[in-house]
């Protein structure tokens, strides 16, 4: 049964390492794990970090960890059992999501919800709530699990239109399908990233937008007397993808109120049907002129720190890890304050290795304003990111001129 003795109650709590320190596990321990992982332990948070290799960037500061597959739920069920967290908080996509359904009816605490977790984590799943139970405006899509259905659904939604696994991340398996040529190599690509056991694939509408943002939006409840569920809103963030994943972002992303009160009211709706406590990254695409009414798509949602918001580090007085933080153990908000506009750039490995270097540290320095996030992995592919690179500037456009000629500097070798 769950260590119900140590739950999150009015921020009391004991001491790392002892009897009655307050747990956190880490279900993936990535650069945003890291990032939690740190966040945590400066309120004195015992962390435990756990991921399908060792040495993983939330491994080399948490208190301990673990490697393990965590599609497999046996597993899975031993290392909760054995380290009895008082938080289980999910940070990657290829998780078994059964067995978290089954440890949170056992009594244990998972990140925001079991529930959400699966939904999340799976395209089809969150897809269907946004657009058939929560009717927010989405693409037109389809599902398919063969490729006679795949042609199917390619013929019925029309080119270009966009492909992916309904399990992935970081834009793993996701191809945009122009013309005829390009439909076998996007079937073949989704099904050799997919991630989990469900290799079924989404078939997307292509949507001509203007703007693509990421809006963080926090779902509180601080253990005080008579607190009520609250939604805060961080400033809008705007991004930019090559290949389905991010390379750089800045905030805030000027939008008109009526645009933003929209967007809002849509990260409200589907994090209100997610449910539980901590911090979602709500993807949205934004269509039409700034000047006049403009139509907002949801695209996905994350029940965790977004990649895209790693520009938090620097451009709020809080970043989206310690609001998670904050959120998940019962602690107060407060007001989530913009410093200065800010941007973030990533910087991607070169080729594979087993033993990264990294060259031009000192001078990406040199650039004003600008700090250096290197994530620590211990191993690289072509284009894995292995670092962020975050700048301020008096201007949004200035920032983002400022961490991309941060991130130029520096080379993965």
């Amino acid at each position: 049964m769950a260590n119900v003795a140590n739950q999150p109650n009015n921020g009391n709590w004991g001491t790392p390492l002892a009897s009655n320190a307050q747990r956190l596990m880490l279900l993936g321990s990535g650069e945003l794990g890291r990032e939690v992982a740190l966040e945590a332990m400066r309120l004195g948070i015992e962390v435990i970090a756990v991921d399908s290799y060792a040495h993983a960037p939330a491994m080399q500061v948490a208190h301990r960890s673990h490697v393990l597959n965590m599609l497999n739920g046996e597993a899975l069920k031993h290392i909760v059992a054995k380290e009895k967290p008082d938080l289980i908080v999910p940070e990657v996509e290829a998780l078994a999501t059964d067995t978290l359904i089954a440890l949170e009816h056992e009594g244990w605490t998972v990140i925001p919800t079991a529930l959400a977790t699966r939904l999340t984590m799976d395209r089809e799943g969150i897809r269907r709530l946004a657009a058939e139970e929560l009717g927010l405006p989405t693409s037109p899509y389809r599902f398919a699990a063969t490729e006679a259905e795949y042609r199917d659904a390619i013929a019925t939604i029309g080119l270009p239109c966009v492909v992916k696994p309904v399990m992935s991340s970081s834009g793993k398996g996701q191809s945009l399908v122009k013309t005829a040529p390009d439909i076998d190599k996007a079937w073949t690509y989704a099904f050799e990233a997919g991630r989990g056991k469900d290799q079924r694939v989404i078939v997307e509408g292509f949507v001509d937008f203007d703007t693509e943002i990421t809006l963080l939006t926090v779902r509180s409840q601080p253990h005080l007397a008579n607190a009520e569920a609250k939604t805060h809103f961080c400033p809008p963030i705007g991004h930019r993808q090559e290949d389905g994943d991010y390379r750089e972002s800045w905030q805030p992303c000027p939008l008109n109120p009526t645009t933003l009160e929209k967007c809002q009211a849509i990260a409200k709706a589907i994090t209100d049907a997610l449910g539980g406590v901590g911090l979602f990254g709500v993807e949205l695409f934004i269509a039409g002129d700034p000047s006049q009414e403009q139509t907002v798509y949801f695209s996905e949602v994350s029940p965790r720190p977004h990649d895209t918001g790693m520009v938090t580090m620097v451009s709020q007085n809080m970043s989206e890890f310690e609001l998670h933080v904050r959120a998940i153990v019962g602690l107060p908000i407060g007001n989530i304050e913009q410093i200065r506009p800010g941007a973030s750039a990533v910087i991607l490995a070169n080729a594979a290795t087993d033993s990264p270097t990294f060259t031009g540290v000192a001078a990406a320095l040199t650039v004003p304003d600008s700090k250096l996030r290197l994530f620590g992995k211990p191993r690289a592919h072509k284009n894995r990111r292995m670092g962020v690179a975050l700048a301020l500037g008096a201007t949004i456009e200035e920032a983002r001129s400022r961490a991309t000629d941060c991130a130029h500097q520096v080379s993965v070798h």
